[in-house]
């Protein structure tokens, strides 16, 4: 059963409750470094936060999940290419799996594509990121400094038809990420 949200930007009054839920959502994932909360709290006070790109799903009058997006760059040495880099998607353990994620990152794309942006990476399961259109970052030779898994986990996906055409290089990730 999947349940309907309400998306919206998340407010200031938001902020605490969402650190919680975000170390809630991560506290059994095997991959989780624990850290995850502290990250969301880090990046709201990066001079690259977009407001506009953190959102919050309620349900029943209480928020139960958030999704952050955040600006990053590809370099290639000579070029260097705008993009966004989703993450952490956060939903209350106790109603992940009924759809709430999916629809807080149908919203966020939809929202990055009205603010101008073409484009979104992450690192995530990738066995649940193609439904949403990702396709492996070597598709378009973009390359990542982090030491991950396996290529598979590392993903892309257009907002704009074409916006990845050209686009290679190095991932360059925020230093709250490091």
């Amino acid at each position: 059963m999947n349940l309907t949200v309400n998306i919206r930007q998340e407010r200031p009054d938001d902020h605490q409750w969402v650190v919680e839920l975000t170390e809630r959502a991560f506290e059994t994932m095997p991959y989780s470094d624990g850290k995850e909360g502290r990250l969301v709290h880090n990046l709201r006070k990066s001079p690259f936060f977009i407001p506009e790109l953190s959102l919050v799903a309620e349900y029943e009058s209480r928020v139960v999940g958030h999704i952050l997006f955040t600006p990053v760059i590809i370099d290639n040495g000579s070029q260097k290419f705008h993009s966004l880099l989703l993450g952490p998607v956060s939903v209350l353990p106790e109603l992940q799996n009924q759809g709430i994620g999916s629809q807080l990152i149908k919203a966020g794309h939809q929202r990055a594509k009205d603010l101008g942006h073409h484009s979104v990476i992450l690192v995530g399961h990738a066995e649940y990121y193609p439904r949403f259109g990702y396709k492996s970052c070597s598709t378009w030779n973009i390359k990542s400094t982090l030491a991950l898994p396996s290529d598979d986990v590392f993903m892309a996906v257009e907002l704009s038809e074409g916006a990845l055409q050209g686009v290679n290089g190095t991932l360059i990730l925020p230093p709250e990420f490091e």
